[in-house]
């Protein structure tokens, strides 16, 4: 870590908190300070030591922070700018941690005295929100986007990045425009059609509850991102609004065009759909994290036997195993196993897959 001796966060949550552990773990010397509403969770981080003090509001030791990252939506991470804008140290340097990036750096570009801001965006999150879900680990092999602004100095990516490769990030740099297109169309969207499904499962729902009943692994799947905070997402499309509009009518003519070649049963257009789709899907990488919540799962082929799933979770435990969730499917139309099992991560399922292989059991991944 370059010249750094103390860091603060503002928004002591899901990432503010992981931040915090993070950077904990990896500099155990560095000053932490913490801002957030939540006194239980502050008080929480200092009994762990994880911060050093933790604050109701910004004070004097904020001010005086080396860097400071604000993990708050972008409307109040925009309040905080404001108000330190004129307070914080010369060479201090600002980042950010929201979803949208073009908003709040014209926002700081703005300002009659502008402080070092770089934005910053994680490329990592589960549907959990909170302290108290936080885990040091998140940003493993997960990219971290910075989106420069007039204030920023190369030392000052430098440093950052530095910083975020001490907690195994992968920095890249980009503008805030290019990041917005981006995410608005690999995570922005999708969460719109993700609870568009639900929306519509819970529209065709009966009073039998077939639809719940019969949700198979697949449907799960595409919609979990759909549990993810509502508020959170109201705040990142209205920040995002014109990208997110465009790429929704971007979205619906690919839809109107489909339903048209079901219509006209062309055979051809509606296998070429598919078929482009999914060339393009197998060419993702499967090694670094991205911005939607990883899910750490194996599906295992088994039959329907007294006692096979205590061989399993005992045969992970004595490995040192922390299985999360078991249950078995019992809707799988295009899965390949029965009993599907939730790990930790990846470290974690890699492991998991090895030793179940090694003792003869049909062990499959979830891409």
């Amino acid at each position: 870590m370059v010249n750094i001796n103390s860091i603060s966060i503002i928004g002591l949550g899901l990432i503010g908190g992981s931040l915090a552990r993070a950077l904990r773990l990896k500099r155990p010397a560095l000053k932490i300070y913490a801002v957030d509403s939540c006194i239980p969770s502050l008080r929480l981080a200092e009994q762990e030591e994880i911060i050093d003090l933790g604050y109701s509001d910004v004070c004097p030791d904020i001010y005086n922070s080396d860097i400071i990252f604000i993990c708050t939506p972008v409307r109040k991470a925009m309040e905080y700018l404001a108000g330190l804008s004129d307070k914080v140290r010369e060479n201090c340097i600002i980042t950010d941690a929201a979803s949208t990036k073009a908003e709040i750096c014209s926002f700081v570009e703005s300002l009659n005295r502008p402080p070092v801001f770089v934005g910053g965006h994680p490329m990592a999150g589960t549907e959990k929100s909170g302290y108290h879900n936080s885990f040091a680990h998140l940003f493993e092999n997960a990219y971290y986007v910075l989106t420069p602004t007039k204030t920023t100095e190369q030392d000052t990516i430098l440093t950052l990045e530095a910083v975020l490769k001490d907690i195994g990030a992968i920095p890249i740099v980009v503008t805030p425009h290019q990041h917005d297109l981006v995410t608005g169309c690999i995570s922005h969207v999708p969460h719109v059609i993700a609870s568009a499904l639900v929306n519509l499962a819970r529209d065709k729902e009966n009073s039998e509850g077939l639809v719940k009943l019969l949700a198979a692994g697949g449907f799960k799947d595409i919609t979990r991102i759909a549990s993810s905070n509502p508020g959170m997402w109201e705040n990142i499309v209205l920040s995002n609004s014109e990208t997110v509009i465009d790429l929704l009518k971007d979205y619906t003519y690919i839809i109107e065009n489909f339903i048209e070649q079901i219509r006209s049963a062309d055979n051809k257009g509606i296998y070429r759909f598919f078929e482009e789709a999914k060339i393009f899907r197998d060419s993702f990488s499967t090694r670094a994290t991205g911005l939607l919540p990883p899910s750490y799962e194996l599906l295992v082929d088994v039959r329907d036997e007294p006692g096979i799933i205590g061989s399993i979770a005992t045969l992970l435990g004595v490995n040192g195993i922390n299985i999360k969730n078991i249950n078995v499917s019992n809707s799988r139309e295009f899965e390949q196993g029965c009993l599907r099992i939730t790990l930790s991560d990846q470290l974690n399922t890699d492991r998991a897959y090895d030793i179940l292989s090694g003792n003869s059991y049909r062990v499959f991944r979830q891409d």
